[in-house]
């Protein structure tokens, strides 16, 4: 199987970084009762946490290294398609230079953290404004900002195709889109 390549922003590894991990954590408070026992109190999802190490090699892998840590200096979130996880829009709070860089090998690790945007256990609340059924798949328009109605069978290849448009600048604008494989009739998606 060939695994689409990890992305963050306007940066795409050359090829996939070699470890991962994913954090999931939840916040549990303890209530002591009398007698030794106890009540858990779950206080909800925190942040998804990915982790990863790689490395970059041949000629110029400290440039390419270079490229990935000005998007680090970058001082907003953006969206982070991993291979397999969900594409989520995400900061990029961590990156380590391993060792000391050559120009042909660089060894790095990397972090990054979900946004959490609302009340919902860190769920993004889907924006559909269009009853599910009710979509045209057609383009409306309101104050200079282009959407699509999905209709059934729509992808956001096609969306993207439709419109001329690059398929990671509308992930880039719909961020409530978590994954770019699953979108549902009657929500609207975001072209311009």
């Amino acid at each position: 199987m060939i695994l689409s390549p990890m992305r963050f922003k306007n940066f795409v590894w050359p090829h996939n970084p070699r470890v991962y991990s994913i954090t999931y954590e939840r916040k549990i408070a303890v209530h002591k009762i009398p007698f030794g026992r106890h009540y858990l109190q779950s206080l909800g999802q925190t942040r998804r946490v990915l982790r990863g190490e790689g490395e970059f090699v041949g000629e110029g892998a400290y440039d390419t290294f270079k490229e990935l840590a000005t998007v680090f200096y970058e001082e907003t979130p953006g969206v982070l398609a991993h291979p397999v996880w969900m594409t989520t829009t995400a900061w990029f709070a961590g990156l380590e230079l391993r060792q000391e860089p050559r120009r042909d090998y660089v060894a790095y690790s990397f972090e990054f953290w979900e946004v959490m945007t609302d009340g919902n256990n860190g769920e993004l609340e889907r924006r559909t404004t269009a009853k599910p059924g009710t979509g045209t798949g057609t383009a409306d328009t309101g104050q200079g900002t282009l959407w699509h109605t999905v209709v059934r069978g729509d992808t956001l290849w096609g969306i993207a195709r439709k419109y001329g448009v690059a398929l990671n600048r509308i992930i880039a604008l719909n961020p409530d889109i978590r994954n770019p494989n699953l979108i549902y009739p009657g929500q609207r998606v975001r072209i311009s």
